[in-house]
């Protein structure tokens, strides 16, 4: 009997000792230095790592895990696993932009998990070691550079005594709306959705074969759910190859991750909405010239809005380097569901539902509500009015419940949370279900996801989502970025002894300023942050009142303020989410990061 993703290792490397696991490329060039770990190698080093975890009596308790990208993280998180101890995947401190979040983040982390012990690369470990004086919660805690763990340590390693229950890592949520919490998430839970992931992907044995076993490259970050659940874990329970380069690479140059999937032809990449949007930003000639994407048969959408104008773009732009439009992938997920709930049909274009005649996107293709596909096998997914919590026909718009053997165990040490989140009853329904916070509704069995519960804008008793505003504000003007929009609503009385932006340049501001916005001054009223490329700033002032009325006009709204900021300025969750709440708190303080535009006269 299979406990956990240890005993499906232990097969893989008995089977196929010399397969390669993981191919990690140093430079995110496939002409660059390159990395490889067999199976049999990856068993031993995780044997290694759990065998000095568990000779120091560390089972049980939590281990963060700050890696750079690269294997070494692999063998950790193997390792804690095998050990029996919690493991909590962390950001390093790496940059000194990154450094002070990354800190507060890992400080955070550190004492709401109690970590005992800290895993990590040479480099990390040698910055926390010199930081004790700064952080003295690091002092009570064991410093780890795994590498320096001997192979020898493997021959001393003993199964750990799992059951099902068991919880096997900590997957702190990315914080869109909170502060982050740690998903408990058990040996079952992860074998359970791996079981998902393989359905809904087409993972077939005959698959693997027709492959070669090469069936993923990704760039996502490990410490993510989606980077570490689908790509990197996945791998593990097929037995199957995964070529891996880091985040900042493809963040460098998008156009890597096309040339990556090119070389080593695999059947599954993906990402998020942002990260198509990306390649289309830098697809010229040089980059279609040669490009083969044809194997690629399963691009995963998800963690954050799925855009029909961005799966249109990319289809037609990569067609002629034989991407099929039937390998748009979007999906839905979350880590309270250890990570995928739902997933479109392989070989099968994804549904569109196109915009309402009587909505503000009427007749418009690229405004079409896009499905996240159907549950996976033995996971039930329910609409309920979030109030009443009673189910909902098809067709409405209500929360997102979820219930199945991936939902997991709760939230560490919140007993509260894990009660209002994962124990939610349904009449008529057996079982628990979890309330996910996000808004949708199903259609002929298919999900149509429309927002988060706490992102919802009300205004004169109507509801409006402000992943609609964003998206007409987007598409009302070119110069706007793509998926860097953010919409939210302000207490139209607050003005007072605060920043105001009077929608064009930020700084101190009386309550005049407010008067530029020609809106009432009371009652709840939008706001519009929106990214915008350096060379526009000349045209703040037209783009502004462009997005004025394309909102007002479709919308039916009067804008408070239409905010221009730098690009890359908005914040955003570690998976490309918009921040509302965050950007909401910056415009109000007044440190948005406002593009240069003509003075207020």
């Amino acid at each position: 009997m299979v406990r956990s993703l240890v005993d499906l290792l232990t097969t893989h490397a008995s089977r196929h000792p010399d397969r390669t696991a993981y191919r990690y490329l140093v430079t995110g060039d496939c002409d660059g230095e390159i990395q490889e770990i067999s199976y049999g190698r990856l068993a031993e080093r995780a044997r290694a790592v759990a065998a000095w975890l568990q000779e120091r009596g560390l089972a049980g308790s939590r281990a963060m895990l700050l890696y750079p990208p690269g294997p070494e993280f692999i063998c950790g998180y193997l390792g804690c696993l095998a050990a029996g101890v919690v493991a909590v995947p962390g950001v390093p401190p790496q940059g000194r932009a990154q450094n002070h979040r990354a800190l507060t983040r890992m400080k955070r982390l550190i004492a709401d998990a109690d970590a005992k012990v800290i895993l990590g690369g040479r480099e990390v470990i040698t910055v926390l070691s010199s930081m004790v004086e700064h952080l003295p919660d690091l002092a009570d805690i064991t410093l780890v550079v795994t590498e320096d763990i001997p192979d020898e340590a493997a021959a001393s390693w003993r199964e750990p005594d799992l059951t099902a229950d068991s919880v096997a890592f900590l997957q702190y949520t990315s914080g869109s709306t909170s502060a982050p919490r740690g998903v408990m998430v058990t040996h079952q839970n992860l074998l359970d959705n791996e079981r998902v992931i393989t359905e809904r992907m087409g993972h077939t044995p005959d698959v693997i074969a027709e492959y070669g076993h090469e069936m993923f490259v990704s760039w996502l970050p490990v410490y993510h759910d989606m980077g570490l659940i689908g790509p990197v874990l996945n791998t593990v329970y097929l037995g199957v190859t995964a070529t891996l380069f880091s985040p900042l690479h493809f963040l460098q140059q998008p156009r890597r991750w096309l040339t990556v999937i090119d070389r080593y032809r695999p059947h599954t990449s993906g990402g998020p909405n942002f990260a198509y949007e990306l390649c289309l930003k830098h697809a010229g000639p040089d980059l279609l010239d040669g490009l083969d994407l044809s194997s690629w048969k399963v691009a995963f959408n998800g963690a954050e809005p799925v855009r029909a104008a961005t799966l249109r773009r990319f289809t037609d732009t990569f067609a002629p380097a034989g991407f099929r439009r039937e390998a748009l992938y979007p999906c839905y997920g979350l880590a309270e569901a250890t990570l995928m709930v739902t997933g479109s049909t392989v070989a099968t274009p994804p549904t569109l539902l196109r915009a309402s005649e009587s909505g503000p996107h009427a007749g418009q293709a690229d405004a079409a509500a896009v499905s996240s596909g159907r549950p996976g096998p033995d996971v039930t997914v329910a609409i309920a009015d979030p109030e009443r919590q009673e189910e909902l026909p098809e067709g409405e718009v209500g929360e997102i419940w979820v219930r199945g053997a991936s939902v997991a165990k709760g939230y560490w040490r919140n007993a509260l949370a894990t009660r209002e989140t994962f124990r939610a009853t349904l009449a008529g329904r057996e079982g628990r279900f979890l309330r996910t916070g996000d808004l949708g509704f199903l259609r002929d069995g298919e999900l149509f996801v429309t927002g988060r519960l706490k992102d919802l804008i009300v205004i004169d008793g109507r509801n409006h989502y402000p992943q609609d505003l964003e998206l007409t504000a987007e598409m009302a003007h070119p110069a706007l970025r793509p998926g860097c929009t953010a919409a939210f609503s302000v207490d139209g009385g607050y003005a007072e002894g605060r920043h105001a932006y009077g929608g064009y340049a930020g700084g101190e501001a009386d309550a005049s300023s407010f008067v530029r916005s020609d809106v009432s001054s009371f009652g709840e009223q939008p706001v519009i942050v929106a990214e915008i490329a350096p060379e526009s700033a000349g045209e703040a002032e037209k783009i502004i009142d462009v997005v004025r009325s394309a909102v007002g006009e479709a919308h039916g709204l009067a804008v408070r303020d239409v905010v221009l900021v730098r690009p890359g300025t908005i914040p955003k969750t570690s998976s490309g989410k918009i921040q509302r709440h965050a950007s909401r708190a910056a415009y109000l303080d007044g440190v948005l990061a406002v593009m240069d535009a003509p003075a207020l006269r």
